[in-house]
């Protein structure tokens, strides 16, 4: 695992990241993906929500349960703070978790301190992500667009839900202390990193961890995947190469503009590719701005380029059965595993996280590890999702869930799935028309329609605009202040 974030001490970290802010400012959407990305590449982290156990014990109340004059109401909210962290520390010490995240306003010294307290006695490190954010109108943008379908206000009027929304904020700004606390390990994330001040800053999953927030994209947008057209590879059977568009896959080439259209809309969008034939064939006709990326070349398939899984089975049968025994981690000779993918690929989710409206045109496997990032889809089920050919997955990342759709385009191609522990020939006709029988997978959406991953997570205020830093910060215990 130590490879994988390129760090050998991670086995010994042990960070609880514990989140400040007021409601309504995103903390528990970037609490949920800070999650995904760590546990994307391996790192064992976990969100526990104070909110999810206050709710077991009052499960809608009122702004006036908020109140700092509310003996009983503060007796319940530190109750559940309580079975958080202690939650949390079990986690830590039964599990030898990495990471994990303190999800709740922890708005006052006191807690603060307490929290910390409990921590180190335990010998964990921690560190505090603040989320500020002064600017009105995109607070109750917040509150009316997203908090109103909250578990807490399930059911009721929206406007009878924004208005208590915002008497509990009020009731939260009477306490609020924001974070000053010179000794403390922080970032403090100002008006969606507008500002961004750092603090105290100790080991490398530290800097990791800070690097990802400053670089979050919180603002509304959409991804669009596409796979390459059908190639002659595919016809054939064969893994890898750098093969041209089959008729089929030029076919389906041709009618990408109009299908990707139907969806984008108006909108200005960025397109991606790899650097190989059959994805540049691909994208020919769409006018977006366009760019290659490396890093998104196809899983290279070493001593197995260019040969059919029945080849592959025979020539090196312990190789084949090794593979799908743990196809996540199993890297070919001379080539990669789908965790070296995602390795190369961190860079390229940056990039998204940072971006607006984005299309990527690129390979299966490539593809299922994109698409298990922002699906939370568990690394052992990522390599045999089914990505098929001539389909646009549109994603749409949300404060309580990712959206997907699927556009499928009405042309024919080979299925190049294959199931665990079979063997198969992929190419032919007859693949196209297993292709056209199989059935939607079990991770996505039926094509043309609409699935939503939830998650517990909190609205984020939305402002256009991202933060870009040397990777490598360095700061040594410096406080660092970034505009």
């Amino acid at each position: 695992m130590a490879s994988n974030f390129g760090f050998e001490q991670i086995e010994d970290s042990q960070i609880c990241v514990v989140m400040v802010g007021l409601p309504a400012r995103g903390k528990s959407l970037i609490a949920q993906k800070i999650v995904r990305y760590l546990k994307w590449l391996s790192v064992n982290a976990k969100s526990f929500n104070v909110g999810s156990y206050r709710r077991a014990d009052t499960p809608q109340p009122t702004a006036d349960f908020f109140d700092t004059g509310n003996a009983e109401g503060e007796r319940l909210r530190r109750a559940a703070a309580e079975a958080a962290v202690n939650d949390m520390l079990r986690w830590f010490e039964r599990e030898g978790g990495h990471v994990g995240i303190l999800d709740a306003t922890n708005s006052t010294r006191t807690r603060r301190a307490w929290i910390e307290e409990r921590c180190k006695a335990k010998g964990y490190d921690v560190m505090f992500v603040e989320s500020k954010c002064d600017d009105e109108e995109l607070i109750m943008n917040n509150i009316l667009e997203v908090k109103t379908t909250s578990p807490d206000y399930v059911g009721q009027d929206p406007e009878v839900a924004a208005r208590d929304f915002r008497n509990r904020i009020r009731n939260y700004e009477k306490v609020y202390e924001t974070i000053d606390e010179p000794h403390l390990t922080y970032v403090k994330l100002i008006n969606v990193s507008s500002q961004v001040i750092i603090n105290q800053v100790s080991n490398y999953l530290q800097t990791r961890i800070i690097y990802f927030t400053m670089n979050l994209h919180i603002t509304p947008r959409s991804i669009w995947l596409s796979r390459h057209g059908e190639s002659e590879f595919n016809v054939l059977g064969k893994l890898g190469g750098d093969a041209n568009l089959s008729p089929r896959g030029m076919a389906y080439a041709e009618a990408l503009p109009k299908l990707v259209k139907d969806s984008v809309g108006d909108k200005d969008i960025t397109l991606w590719t790899s650097t190989m034939k059959r994805t540049i064939q691909t994208a020919k006709h769409l006018t977006y701005p366009k760019k290659q990326w490396k890093a998104l070349d196809e899983l290279d398939a070493g001593v197995c380029d260019g040969l059919t899984y029945e080849e592959i089975e025979k020539k090196y049968p312990e190789d084949f059965r090794a593979r799908d025994d743990d196809k996540y981690n199993y890297r070919y000779q001379g080539g990669e595993s789908y965790r070296d993918v995602v390795i190369r690929l961190e860079p390229i989710i940056m990039e998204m996280e940072r971006g607006s409206d984005i299309m990527v045109v690129t390979h299966q496997a490539i593809l299922r590890c994109i698409y298990a990032y922002f699906m939370n889809v568990p690394q052992d089920q990522s390599p045999w999702m089914e990505i098929p050919l001539h389909t646009v997955i549109k994603l749409t990342p949300r404060a309580y869930g990712t959206q997907e759709e699927r556009f499928k385009a009405n042309i024919p191609a080979v299925s190049t799935f294959r199931a665990k522990y079979t063997s198969a020939n992929m190419g032919g006709e007859a693949a196209v028309v297993d292709a056209e029988r199989a059935q939607p997978p079990v991770a996505g959406a039926q094509a043309n329609g609409v699935i939503t991953i939830n998650d517990d997570v909190e609205a984020a205020p939305q402002k256009v605009g991202a933060v870009s830093v040397v990777e490598s910060l360095g700061l040594n215990g410096d406080t660092l202040v970034v505009e």
